[in-house]
């Protein structure tokens, strides 16, 4: 389980395809502090550590995770939020977030504001998912606050630090970003939906 609090950001060095694979080779501050087997999310993919190398580690994603998630886009260069599991005794600092992508979004507006960032992001209301005004949404692995909810998409606002401390930066209209919404509405939506 992760909160959605980024650690820090890897650079992918090396992309290899392995059949329908694609294996991932990031350079990180922490790559040190990983363990093979270690569950860590990639802008919001919970994806196992396979093997460590110095500063760089790798990392597996398979067709079904390419097929629903951005990492099927990601290049050499690119940076990705980075979060370890949450340790049992640690603070609950964002939500809960499980590192299972429900879709894709795309970011529709920027707009800096007073020293902050406003993203606004679009997504497939098909698909059954919801915002809710005030409600929690991690956008490529970051825990953020929902507001302008309305059916297909929702504004963030990005402080300053969360700007310059995640792939935030990077981000441009037109970009593909992970969404996972809010675990409780998500329960909420299928209760109501069987009444």
């Amino acid at each position: 389980m992760f909160t959605g609090i980024v650690e820090t950001t890897a650079e992918i060095v090396e992309i290899v395809a392995e059949g329908t694979n694609l294996t991932f080779r990031l350079s990180a501050d922490l790559a040190s502090e990983l363990k093979v087997d270690q569950s860590v999310s990639h802008n919001g993919v919970c994806l196992t550590v396979t093997s460590i190398d110095g500063s760089t580690y790798t990392v597996t994603a398979v067709d079904e995770t390419l097929k629903k998630t951005n990492l099927g886009q990601w290049k050499v260069g690119k940076k990705v939020n980075v979060e370890r599991c949450m340790p049992a005794n640690g603070r609950f600092d964002g939500h809960i977030v499980q590192g299972h992508v429900d879709q894709t979004g795309v970011c529709s507006h920027i707009a800096e504001v007073g020293g902050s960032w406003l993203f606004d992001f679009t997504y497939d209301a098909a698909v059954g998912n919801i915002t809710v005004e005030k409600g929690s949404i991690c956008v490529n692995g970051v825990s953020l606050t929902v507001f302008n909810s309305h059916d297909d998409g929702f504004r963030v606002t990005i402080i300053p630090y969360t700007y310059e401390h995640t792939n935030f930066h990077q981000l441009k209209v037109g970009d593909i970003v992970n969404l996972e919404f809010d675990i409780l509405g998500k329960y909420m939506q299928k209760i109501l939906a069987r009444r």
